[in-house]
Formats: C-alpha cells, sequence, structure tokens
C-alpha cells in the first residue's frame, strides 16, 4: 500500500516541520458555490473525504485552522463538527489573522502550511513553508503554489493535503494499518 504515491521526495521534506494547516473555506473546503435559502440563509455543501482527513491530522498532532471571508451556521456547525477550534469568520485580510493564529499556537511560518484558492488567500500563503491549492483554483494561486490537489476544491482537495501530511510525518502508514489497508 503506497500513500504517498504521487508525492515527491522533495515535496515530501518540505512538510515534515509542518505543525499547522490554514485553510480558507469556498473554493478549498466546498466547491466555491453558494446557495441561497429562500430567507436568505447561506448553504454550503462539504465533502466527508476532506472531513476525515482533518479528524486524522488532528489525531497526529497537527492543528487545522480556519481563515474564512463568510460566516453562516452552517459552516460553524460543519468546523464544531470536526473539532476546529482555531477559526476566524469574516475576515478580508488573512495574513494577519494567520499571524494571529500562529502567535496563539506558538508557531513560525516555517511550521505552517496554507491552502487557498483565490487571490485574497495569496498573503497567507506566501509565508507559508507548504503553499497549497486545489486544482481548480485561479491560475495566479495554482502557479504559485508548491502542490496542486488532483481534486476540486470541495471534492476531496484537502483530504489529498492531510495525506500529504500524514505521509511526511510518518502517520498515513499506521493510520491505514487500522482499516487493514
Amino acid at each position: 500500500m503506497s500513500g504517498n504515491a504521487h508525492f515527491t521526495e522533495a515535496l515530501l521534506a518540505r512538510c515534515v516541520t509542518v505543525k499547522v494547516l490554514l485553510l480558507d473555506v469556498d473554493g478549498v473546503l466546498t466547491d466555491g458555490g453558494l446557495f441561497y435559502s429562500a430567507q436568505g440563509e447561506t448553504l454550503k455543501r462539504f465533502n466527508t473525504l476532506d472531513g476525515h482527513g482533518l479528524k486524522m491530522l488532528q489525531s497526529a498532532g497537527i492543528t487545522v485552522a480556519v481563515i474564512t471571508g463568510r460566516d453562516s451556521e452552517p459552516l460553524r456547525a460543519r468546523l464544531a463538527a470536526l473539532g476546529i477550534g482555531h477559526v476566524r469568520y469574516g475576515i478580508d485580510d488573512k495574513l494577519p489573522a494567520a499571524q494571529d493564529i500562529l502567535a496563539e499556537l506558538q508557531l513560525e511560518w516555517s511550521q505552517a502550511a496554507a491552502m487557498g484558492d483565490d487571490w485574497p488567500d495569496w498573503p497567507m500563503m506566501e509565508y507559508a513553508a507548504l503553499r497549497c491549492a486545489p486544482s481548480n483554483a485561479h491560475h495566479e494561486i495554482t502557479s504559485r503554489a508548491d502542490f496542486v490537489s488532483r481534486s476540486q476544491g470541495g471534492h476531496g482537495a484537502v483530504r489529498e493535503v492531510c495525506d500529504l501530511l500524514l505521509s511526511a510525518n510518518g502517520h498515513y502508514q499506521s493510520m491505514a494499518a487500522k482499516y487493514a489497508l
């Protein structure tokens, strides 16, 4: 069984120091589409592959943090269900929010991975040790990313980053073995 078949040794080496994964939501944890109910409530679709990957990442000791320009009850419910406690909602300028999270965690940028899909995410991504993007991210982001997932945002892209980080830190095989894979 090979969990890191498409990860190069150089890419895996970049990930060894990562202790926190900083994520955008729309276009990363979701497909970027927005559904509005008749009452004006924003509804989002999340992928369970991403959710399971985030839970495994946290169980391996890597913190997950979310910085998003939006805020909604469905989003809050999903992040709470995933046990993600470091969240910033309604953020336009993501770099200061990311710096605050790193300070709270007493971590440096060299210990951070970040995943985003569009221009507002780049300032946060630029400083990270590992810059990740879903395959359907804006071309300015994918052209600067260290890792571009095979999957699109909201369709398992985050899970690929989780698998990458778990592989680099030696946790992938032992976690897969629990499922007899």
